[in-house]
């Protein structure tokens, strides 16, 4: 037995040892916070060096941009003038183009020098292609495609040989295609020249233009608004009358948002109509949500005519995957009077005033130039949202989309997505049964996103979809209806508001979920009565997404409101010719 001062030193050893584990537990704590935020400073760091690095390349493209400009206004094949080129119809372009009565050079560089003009306002290109230049040598002489001479602008996320396709993610960054997508493959053998890049959404999972290595698309009409995504750039472009014919793809309204937003044309095909090869993704996979690639445009025959440019037998030749079924004139050029299924509200998401008046006052025209309308009710749309595509979109839980943001900057109009999308499960099924009761919506988005657990599951949820499309086709063939006039979202939202809304998308992606080809033509424009009225809306039941839906949309007088058009899978030239017949009665109405 040790005397007591033994014991006291064996005591104070003990205290001592004690407190020195404390001390280097505190440290390495210390060094391992320290450490972690050294790494990801460095990671910031090296973030926004790549970003510098892309803008920089950016200006310089803009810069190249105004050279060529410049060297294609000294060509001797310059010297004929058409004061209104900018203004023509793609399809009178065509024509005089054609008929030599204006020359491809002096098209192209009336195009560049108003691109570079909205490029600069709207923030709306990425990148320059001087390779335009060349092309215009080397159409000449060889057979004029039905896009002969016609500058072309395409997507960012659309392959063109050296150059990036990043969806707005550095991991993309530096890594420029091999080769030219299918449809730009197609677009030159048809003669169009395409000559730039337009911005998109990081991920291209939004429709608010915006990503941190490019920045903010705004929308022409207002600076204040966002010009819609995936297909923002587009819209913008052609909005600002910088391209006469652009490219894009919709995944959930991806050209129908900012077609309608910015007051142009746009159109989705069926699935597979078009090619797809060639195409940079953030989710490669999924299948509930069928994605396509279509035309922009001022006017629907402009679509049309891109349309039929487009399915000829190059197209069916490099990508045989795509049916080999040419563009039906015939269906598209029908006089014949329609009968029209239409609906103001899809009863998931509450339209505003002025989406109800668009719809109203369009059915109008169409009765009075005698067509027949009969109301339809879209089958189950709380289910259809909710079960299959919620469910579908994020059937990994999410991780693929958050493996490919790993380590970037996440823009902060995606990161309430972001934010919803990665939250723990736990924590879901917690906001799922605090919400329910009075906000059932937002609390069954909540549940949605817990995604798939199975291989069995998914294959049941992919039967469940395709049980769903027989359904709402059941109900189109019940009403014997050839097409169908819809809502679509509208006005352009202030900025910043897309990422907080996405559940609004009911309108456009469900044409996704069915496959049906649909459009937007522009109808109209919000006034004073419907921001006025706008006051009283309370939506669904005046939960969290109606509050800030109100918000999105207000202070929009002025700007332009849209309608929805749609067909039947495969029927392309009929949504087509539909949505001719609207655009023709709004023109005439304009006219009296």
């Amino acid at each position: 037995m040790g005397t007591v001062d033994e014991i006291e030193m064996s005591g104070h050893n003990m205290e001592q040892v004690e407190h020195d584990a404390k001390t280097i537990i505190s440290t390495i704590v210390i060094c391992t916070v320290l450490s972690l935020k050294l790494m990801r400073w460095l990671e910031t760091r090296k973030h926004h060096q790549v970003i510098s690095k892309v803008r920089l390349r950016r200006e310089e493209a803009l810069r190249n941009m105004k050279r060529v400009m410049n060297r294609i206004k000294e060509m001797d094949a310059c010297n004929v003038k058409i004061q209104s080129v900018l203004f023509l119809s793609l399809r009178d372009l065509c024509k005089l183009i054609t008929e030599e009565n204006v020359s491809p050079c002096y098209v192209l560089h009336a195009y560049l020098e108003k691109a570079l003009e909205a490029a600069r306002k709207f923030n709306c290109i990425t990148e320059f292609f001087p390779e335009c230049e060349a092309q215009l040598l080397e159409i000449e002489g060889k057979t004029k495609g039905l896009l002969y001479g016609i500058p072309v602008s395409i997507k960012e996320n659309i392959n063109y040989k050296g150059y990036d396709s990043t969806c707005g993610l550095r991991k993309f960054t530096n890594k420029p295609a091999d080769e030219d997508s299918v449809i730009v493959q197609v677009l030159k053998r048809q003669g169009a020249i395409p000559f730039v890049k337009t911005n998109v959404p990081q991920t291209l999972l939004s429709y608010e233009c915006s990503n941190p290595i490019y920045g903010q698309t705004i929308n022409p009409h207002n600076s204040g608004r966002t010009s819609g995504g995936s297909s923002g750039g587009e819209a913008a472009l052609i909005a600002a009358g910088g391209s006469i014919l652009g490219i894009g793809t919709d995944v959930g309204g991806s050209i129908r948002f900012p077609a309608a937003f910015c007051g142009i044309c746009g159109f989705k095909p069926t699935a597979n109509r078009l090619s797809k090869k060639g195409l940079s993704v953030s989710v490669p996979g999924q299948k509930t949500v069928e994605s396509m690639i279509g035309p922009l445009a001022r006017d629907v025959d402009s679509l049309a005519l891109c349309m039929k440019a487009l399915l000829c037998e190059d197209m069916f030749r490099l990508d045989p995957s795509v049916p080999p079924v040419p563009f039906n004139d015939e269906l598209y050029s029908n006089i014949k009077p329609l009968r029209i299924g239409y609906f103001e509200s899809d009863g998931y998401w509450i339209p505003t005033p002025s989406m109800k008046r668009a719809i109203m006052e369009t059915k109008q025209l169409l009765e009075g130039a005698g067509h027949t309308l009969v109301s339809f009710t879209p089958p189950k749309m709380y289910y259809a949202m909710n079960e299959l595509i919620f469910k579908g979109l994020l059937a990994d839980h999410g991780a693929t989309l958050v493996e490919n943001l790993k380590g970037d900057i996440i823009d902060p109009t995606l990161r309430p997505q972001i934010s919803a999308y990665i939250m723990p499960g736990a924590v879901k099924k917690i906001l799922y049964f605090l919400l329910k009761p009075f906000s059932p919506r937002v609390a069954d988005s909540f549940k949605a996103m817990g995604g798939i657990g199975s291989v069995k599951e998914l294959w049941k949820h992919h039967s469940d979809a395709l049980a769903y499309r027989e359904q709402y086709m059941n109900a189109w063939r019940q009403q014997n209806i050839d097409v169908l006039l819809c809502p679509s979202l509208g006005p352009a939202f202030n900025i910043g508001y897309a990422g907080k809304l996405t559940a609004a998308t009911s309108y456009t992606i469900i044409f996704n979920l069915l496959n049906f080809p649909a459009g937007v033509v522009p109808v109209t424009t919000v006034t004073e009565e419907d921001e006025e009225e706008l006051k009283n809306y309370t939506g669904y039941n005046n939960d969290f997404w109606d509050k800030t839906f109100k918000k999105a949309v207000s202070g929009g007088v002025g700007l332009p409101l849209a309608v929805q058009c749609a067909a039947l899978p495969w029927h392309d030239e009929l949504c087509l010719c539909f949505m001719r017949e609207v655009e023709r009665l709004v023109g005439m109405k304009k006219l009296t």
